[in-house]
């Protein structure tokens, strides 16, 4: 397998458009990377660079060490599965995974070893003989994937795969690859929109924005610790709630006054790098299980504001609470409280769980 690096890499358009800006990052051998964002931010468009299939602007990719900028796709030892399954109808599942070794002139005994051990791992052994239209959706897919990994590349290239699956063999799936990615111990770079995917799936993921890294790290970290504010609303579901107001200084410490008429108190380890921010405007955010759990918090650290929307889910609650400012919060609550809309509520707040951001910046305050 083969490490990958891309250094200040840069995909601009013939009409000026910016799709990619200065994007560097060094992906570790045997590593399972998830680019994730939304629609536009650059991320197929960094894969397909990776794949050779897009031309980069400027900077440098390399593969195993190799810079691989002028080197066609089909010499850099990569495979890449699409969102669509891109299969030969009136080939076999076994004519469809052993095309792309019969066009490089693979001996015939290598390729039915290699095909044989693919539909194996993925469990497609039965189905060797049948054609895509015999398939499911799922096992289709795993087919596309076997067909990559019949080529025992450096690197596996994966743009949201599962996309045009339904949500239970999502999950499935979702399984298959990690225990793929264990068993093959390969390079899996792997792009997608939906953050389940991104934060179940991946060792490390980089969230993109506008063509640009905002944040890399491991999920537990970009959920935990957001390097700002386009992060913290983009990774979570429900998102993160978001208030702005004023730090101020009040007899007993620094507190957290937002628009939506309260007094939060800030905790001593906020408070350290709140002290340049008293008199000042500052952003709050809160993941939606630090709102609403009447253990979390004193009585002093309260939000009142009104049930809007009720979502029950079984093990969870999520309530909708408008606050006297028109503010939307969300929070994650125990199922055994009956919420009703239209009843004023007043909600604590695990002011411990709370982030602060720059208000204009956006960036988080506080060490990382």
């Amino acid at each position: 397998m083969a490490d990958v690096v891309l250094e200040d890499v840069c995909k601009r358009y013939e009409n000026g458009a910016l799709a990619v800006d200065r994007f560097s990052l060094a992906i570790g051998d045997g590593e399972f990377l998830v680019l994730i964002g939304p629609s536009g931010c650059g991320k197929s468009t960094t894969l397909r660079m990776i794949a050779g299939l897009e031309e980069i602007s400027s900077g440098t990719i390399g593969i195993g060490g190799r810079c691989v900028n002028t080197v066609p796709p089909k010499d850099r030892d990569i495979a890449m599965v699409f969102q669509n399954y891109a299969l030969y109808p009136h080939m076999t599942v076994f004519d469809n995974m052993a095309f792309g070794l019969k066009l490089r002139g693979i001996p015939k005994r290598e390729i039915d070893a290699r095909v044989n051990e693919a539909g194996e791992i993925l469990g497609l052994g039965e189905l060797l003989r049948r054609l895509p239209k015999q398939l499911s959706g799922g096992q289709r897919q795993r087919v596309a994937v076997g067909r990559a990994i019949v080529r025992k590349p450096k690197v596996f290239l994966f743009d949201e795969p599962l996309s045009n699956l339904d949500a239970k063999m999502r999950v499935e799936m979702r399984g298959e690859l990690r225990r793929l990615h264990r068993r093959l111990g390969a390079t899996m770079i792997y792009v997608t929109h939906d953050q389940v995917e991104a934060m179940t799936m991946g060792d490390r993921i980089v969230v993109m924005d506008r063509g640009a890294i905002q944040q890399a790290a491991r999920p537990s970290e970009v959920y935990r610790r957001p390097a700002n504010r386009f992060v913290a609303g983009f990774i979570g579901t429900p998102p993160m709630n978001f208030l702005r107001g004023t730090v101020a200084r009040q007899e007993q410490g620094l507190a957290f006054l937002p628009a939506a008429g309260a007094s939060l108190p800030v905790t001593t380890a906020s408070a350290r790098f709140l002290e340049p921010y008293v008199g000042q405007e500052a952003l709050l955010g809160f993941r939606p299980e630090a709102l609403g759990t009447e253990t979390a918090a004193g009585p002093e650290s309260r939000l009142l504001g009104t049930v809007d929307v009720v979502e029950p889910m079984g093990h969870e609650t999520f309530v909708q609470v408008v606050t006297a400012d028109g503010t939307r919060l969300t929070a994650r609550v125990g199922p055994e409280r009956m919420w009703r809309p239209g009843t004023t509520v007043s909600l604590p707040v695990e002011m411990g769980q709370a982030l602060f951001f720059d208000a204009r910046s956006e960036r988080v305050l506080g060490d990382a």
